[in-house]
C-alpha cells in the first residue's frame, strides 16, 4: 500500500517502504497546511511543479538541504535550487527519469513560472503510478497522459481562477481516463471557489465515474 498525505493546497507526501515523495511542499506560510517545516523528516524527493511562491520551492529547498533529499524540476528551476545549497535533478518535458529508483516524468502545464516552464508529473512509486498535474486548465493532451502512463491516481487543481475549475477539472478525468481523483489548490483562499462536491456533480453531469477522494489537510489515505 502507498499512504498519501495531505498537506493543503497543492502539497502531497507520498510513501511506500521506504520511499517517500513530496509535491510542492509549500509548508512555511501556507493557510491550511496542519504542519510546521520542522516539524517533517524531509522526503527522497521533493517534486516541484513550478516557481511561484504557493508551491514550496523555497521550502524544498531548505527540506533538502537540512534533512537530505532532491528536488526535482524544470532545468531552470532546478539549477536555482542547487544555487541555493539543494541538491536538485533538472529536467523537460519529455521521456521519464529514475532519481533514487523512483520513476518521473515532467508533464506539460497550462499557466505560468518565473523560472523555466511549468510542468506536471508522473511519478511511479512502488507499483503505484501518480499524475500530479500542478498548476493548469485542461488541456486535450491529457488523453495522452492517460494512454501513455495510466495514472492509478490523479492530483486534480479544481479550484478555478488561476487553474481549472470543477468544470475543467471532470473533462480532465475524462481525458485521462482516471477512476480515482484527489482534489487539490481549492479553498485555501476566497478566490478559489471550486469544491469538490462541485466536482461530483460535473461528473456526474458528464456520466463520468471516478471516485473523489477529499482528504483534508493533515489526512491521509491508503492506495
Amino acid at each position: 500500500m502507498v499512504r498519501i498525505t495531505y498537506l493543503g493546497h497543492s502539497a502531497f507526501l507520498v510513501k511506500k517502504e521506504g520511499k517517500s515523495v513530496m509535491f510542492d511542499p509549500w509548508i512555511s506560510d501556507s493557510p491550511t497546511c496542519p504542519k510546521k517545516l520542522d516539524d517533517l523528516e524531509g522526503a527522497d524527493v521533493y517534486v516541484v511543479s513550478h516557481s511561484h511562491g504557493d508551491h514550496g520551492l523555497e521550502d524544498a529547498i531548505r527540506l533538502s538541504s537540512e534533512r537530505g533529499g532532491k528536488i526535482v524540476g524544470i532545468y531552470e528551476l532546478a539549477n536555482y535550487a542547487a544555487e541555493r545549497g539543494a541538491k536538485a535533478v533538472g529536467a523537460n518535458i519529455g521521456g521519464a527519469f529514475e532519481v533514487d529508483e523512483i520513476s518521473i516524468k515532467l508533464t506539460p502545464a497550462i499557466h505560468s513560472s518565473d523560472l523555466g516552464a511549468p510542468t506536471g508529473s508522473i511519478v511511479k512509486i512502488g507499483d503505484l503510478v501518480i499524475y500530479h498535474a500542478g498548476d493548469t486548465d485542461v488541456f486535450y493532451d491529457m488523453k495522452l497522459i492517460g494512454e501513455l502512463y495510466k495514472p492509478d491516481v490523479a492530483m486534480l487543481p479544481i479550484g478555478g481562477h488561476f487553474t481549472m475549475g470543477p468544470l475543467e477539472a471532470a473533462k480532465a478525468v475524462e481525458l485521462l481516463g482516471v477512476r480515482r481523483v484527489i482534489p487539490m489548490h481549492y479553498g485555501t483562499f476566497p478566490v478559489l471557489y471550486g469544491t469538490p462536491d462541485r466536482l461530483r456533480k460535473e461528473l456526474s453531469g458528464r456520466g463520468v465515474e471516478a471516485d473523489v477522494l477529499e482528504v483534508k489537510p493533515g489526512e491521509s489515505l491508503e492506495v
